[in-house]
């Protein structure tokens, strides 16, 4: 067996690793987008590093682009073989693939007028909408925690990582003659405690762990410390002074926490009376999705949910779908809050929002998630004086507020005591993927602080030695 590192390798996204069986079966883990590495973005999608007519399973951690994003793009290249998944990704995978395709329509679209102006050919985009809708046909759900035959010799367990709606650890069990290899698939995992989703819970025992380490250089701020943050920066911006809190964030996850905050907020009244406009389609058909699916819910949540059906909805919340109505945002002039795609600021309506507001010292921006380092969210957050948006120079005179709290990773402590499920003595290969390498060098030597050997932090490419795990 032979496991090559094709993705997300000492970088965040384009999550992927292949597994090639001794009887030449090959099993994608992830079929992840890279995201926010400018021009070279779109040339590292087309370049998968593997013939996806060769692959016979695809298992997915979880929908994040960067762990979903290629999906239809394998499938447009001759994939027939079966994504197997949880329900709830299955689901969010049928909204967030094809808004993604949606976009790559617009922006080839523009693109190509530029290309045109400069005769140059016109270039099709990685894959479209139809595209996307065509590929779910090949989805097949499978609940949490229950085995599940992928093919001979090859079961797979989901175990819930409580990073994402769905989103779950991929518990391989391998049998290739006598030998029985145990691989585990991180893909995300969660903070311990989740604000809606049930908390990261043990995984079996593995020989080999694929193991993410976004934050792996640093620890978060307490849930409780970052909700009592948000409330203080809407009171100073939206009532102190009377200026827009832009809160750029990714559709599906993030919005919902910050929606679920600002909900509890309104409840016991220290929300004040300003609207709240959530700006995004796919926010909206995100937030539905959550809405359908309570068995991810933690028992806080569910108990919530008793008094408050609704825990996504309250008075002077508006969801916003159509372009129109978006742009009418720029023209209001009262106090308010607008959450809006993309959380790393790259695209999206947030772009617009942040071209209007950025340099009024009035406003708030405020990051709650990752940002890469090549993006405009990480140019904005590291204090650049001025930023371009759209072409333009816009100086950054509004105040720029993080909370890392609200990320759907968990921290390297939090890492730590997640993997503590495991007997250390029987991992053969803890391997670091899905972190720049800085962060994974740093967590690598708080493992092994913890007990934790055989540590690997591959190269993109790198063909991981199985020995005789």
């Amino acid at each position: 067996m032979k496991i090559k590192i094709l993705g997300a390798a000492r970088e965040v996204t384009g999550s992927k690793h292949l597994i090639e069986l001794d009887n030449g079966k090959k099993i994608l883990l992830d079929c992840g987008m890279y995201q926010g590495k400018g021009m070279q973005t779109d040339a590292m999608n087309r370049n998968l590093g593997f013939n996806p007519q060769e692959i016979n399973y695809l298992i997915l951690s979880h929908a994040h682009i960067d762990h979903s994003g290629l999906i239809p793009y394998i499938v447009k290249l001759g994939f027939t073989g079966t994504i197997i998944t949880t329900h709830a990704s299955r689901d969010l995978c049928a909204i967030m693939l094809a808004d993604c395709g949606k976009i790559q329509e617009h922006d080839t679209l523009m693109h190509n007028k530029k290309r045109a102006r400069q005769r140059l050919p016109p270039v099709e985009p990685i894959y479209t909408k139809a595209d996307a809708e065509h590929s779910m046909k090949y989805f097949v759900a499978v609940p949490y925690d229950k085995p599940h035959r992928v093919t001979k010799g090859v079961k797979v367990t989901f175990t819930n990582t409580g990073h994402l709606l769905g989103s779950g650890v991929v518990n391989l069990r391998i049998k290739e003659g006598d030998k029985v290899t145990r691989i585990a698939f991180t893909g995300d995992v969660g903070r311990p405690v989740n604000r809606i989703l049930r908390s990261p819970q043990p995984f079996p025992q593995a020989d080999i762990i694929l193991c993410e380490s976004t934050y792996g250089d640093r620890l978060h701020e307490s849930t409780m410390v970052a909700e009592d943050k948000l409330l203080e920066v809407i009171r100073r911006t939206c009532v102190e002074k009377q200026g827009k809190l832009i809160i750029p964030s990714f559709s599906v996850g993030r919005t919902q926490e910050v929606i679920y905050s600002l909900n509890n907020f309104y409840n016991s009244g220290k929300l004040p009376r300003i609207k709240v406009f959530v700006d995004s389609p796919l926010s909206v058909n995100a937030t539905n999705i959550f809405r359908v699916h309570r068995e991810c819910f933690n028992d806080k949540m569910l108990e919530v949910m008793e008094t408050d059906p609704d825990p996504f909805g309250f008075n002077n919340l508006y969801f916003i779908r159509e372009v129109e109505d978006s742009k009418r945002l720029n023209d209001i002039k009262e106090p308010c809050i607008i959450i809006s795609a993309s959380g790393m600021m790259e695209a999206g309506r947030v772009k617009h929002h942040l071209a209007n507001s950025i340099s009024n010292p009035r406003n708030t921006v405020l990051a709650v998630g990752y940002c890469s380092p090549m993006t405009l969210g990480a140019r904005i957050l590291r204090g650049d004086k001025e930023v371009s948006i759209f072409g333009t120079i816009y100086p950054v005179k509004a105040d720029i507020e993080r909370i890392d709290s609200y990320s759907g990773h968990a921290d390297y402590g939090e890492l730590i005591r997640f993997l503590e499920c495991q007997d250390k003595t029987a991992i053969k290969q803890l391997v670091l993927v899905h972190g720049e390498y800085k962060a994974a060098q740093f967590f690598s030597e708080k493992l092994k602080e913890s007990g934790f050997e055989q540590i690997v932090i591959p190269e993109l490419g790198e063909e991981l030695v199985t020995g005789d795990a």
